[in-house]
């Protein structure tokens, strides 16, 4: 265990190189990341909220380098409204910075991320939904994005490193995703203290999202990013498990804290070069019932038995990883096929139950079979076929009621016999 960190960090050092500062007490470093950028700032944050002595010191770092911080607006609430990103872009609009910095979690993040694309580029956020949308507006208007500084407060969604832009519109509790490289933060920072105020719950979730991001890449991983991949995502998973209890346990211990942080931003690294798929695109309609990394949580050990013929490589790995932690017995690793998903998936199961997590849809209050519907339909939208297209065993819109419809069953009764399997290897090898 005591090599992880130094090899996390080698990881992250690899992938944001002088673009990232990060680790415990480098808050006041802020001012690093922003000078290049300008002087007139607009700061996108709540943290004089709930968290005023970290706020003063952005705030000092900031004026004492001489930048003037010429607006201030609220962050996004959870799962990035379309009226935040709408309030922000407003903000955008009044204040004509030279940048922005968005101080918060994923969520606020994101809807910087948006605000920045509609202030900058006009039109409606739908333009934008899908693949490399920004990038191709850019190109046929000549126009810039605004610089947008993230600076990170919660270990989860690695939003201050990726180019991922999640948006819900809660008028019909469906989320949406911006996918383009042009939105990706120039600079960025994570202190991690900052996440000594994050709840247990919102640990546990920002916990499971990270390692849903390392999984379900591993997973769809190609022939060609293959290695990597598993490198950055085993790290981070052992991270997770070897930590996740004793963060719990103890919130305010650095340590564990910091061992969370490099894992949810080795799972920023792995959706850098790869991308989520099945637990993640069904948890875009659960958004009115689940938080996303319990949605994830919960999700994930169903489609590894769907996925199961098709990730043999995968599994094996995972289940010599869990055997160390007491996820698994020793005798399932010499399990093949199916039956090798099968104890993998009880695996992850077992680290949700350690938790306190619910491990099927069905224990959630207010759970009906139209959010599954939903789910079923948001899987053919064409706006989220890049998720369909991510999994190790690529599904397209005609295949979703065959074959996905039967995993969400099986993740709403606990029943997994009624998965079906494909016996085929992965199609992405």
């Amino acid at each position: 265990m005591d090599e992880l960190k130094p090899k996390a960090k080698k990881l992250i050092n690899e992938f944001k190189g002088n673009n990232y500062i990060y680790g415990t007490g480098c808050l006041e470093r802020i001012n690093e990341i922003t000078s290049t950028f300008g002087k007139k700032v607009l700061l996108i944050t709540s943290l004089h909220k709930r968290d005023p002595d970290n706020y003063k010191k952005i705030i000092h770092s900031l004026t004492k380098s001489g930048i003037e911080i010429i607006g201030h607006t609220l962050s996004a609430r959870p799962n990035s409204p379309i009226e935040d990103v709408l309030m922000m872009k407003e903000a955008i609009l009044a204040s004509k910075p030279d940048c922005v910095v968005a101080a918060s979690g994923g969520s606020g993040i994101d809807a910087a991320k948006a605000a920045i694309v509609l202030a900058n580029l006009g039109g409606n956020l739908e333009d934008y939904f899908g693949v490399g949308k920004v990038t191709e507006k850019l190109s046929e208007s000549r126009k810039e994005l605004l610089p947008c500084i993230a600076v990170q407060t919660a270990s989860g969604s690695a939003a201050h490193l990726t180019k991922y832009s999640n948006i819900t519109d809660f008028k019909i509790y469906q989320k949406k995703i911006i996918v383009d490289e042009a939105i990706v933060p120039p600079k960025c920072l994570f202190d991690y203290s900052l996440t000594k105020s994050m709840s247990t719950s919102f640990t546990c979730d920002g916990a499971f999202d990270g390692l849903a991001h390392c999984l379900e890449v591993y997973y769809g991983a190609s022939s060609q990013s293959f290695e990597k991949i598993q490198d950055i995502a085993l790290t981070g998973i052992e991270l997770i498990i070897a930590f996740l209890e004793s963060t719990v346990d103890n919130p305010s211990g650095l340590e564990a804290r910091e061992a969370l942080g490099l894992a949810t931003d080795l799972g920023g690294y792995a959706i850098m070069i790869g991308g989520t798929n099945g637990a993640h695109l069904t948890s875009f309609s659960l958004v009115d019932i689940l938080s996303h990394g319990r949605a994830c949580a919960i999700l994930n050990p169903y489609y590894t038995v769907f996925f199961s013929h098709a990730i043999q490589k995968q599994l094996k790995h995972l289940a010599e990883l869990f055997s160390r932690y007491g996820l698994m017995k020793q005798e399932a690793l010499s399990l093949r096929g199916r039956e090798l998903g099968l104890a993998v998936a009880q695996g992850i199961i077992a680290l949700s139950k350690r938790m306190e997590f619910p491990t099927t849809l069905g224990e959630i209050e207010g759970i009906t079979y139209a959010h599954l519907k939903k789910a079923l339909q948001a899987a053919k939208d064409p706006q989220l076929s890049m998720k369909l297209k991510n999994m190790p065993i690529p599904l397209t819109a005609d295949m979703v009621d065959e074959y996905m419809a039967p995993i969400l069953e099986a993740a709403m009764s606990g029943n997994f016999s009624v998965i079906k399997t494909l016996d085929i290897v992965s199609r992405k090898t």
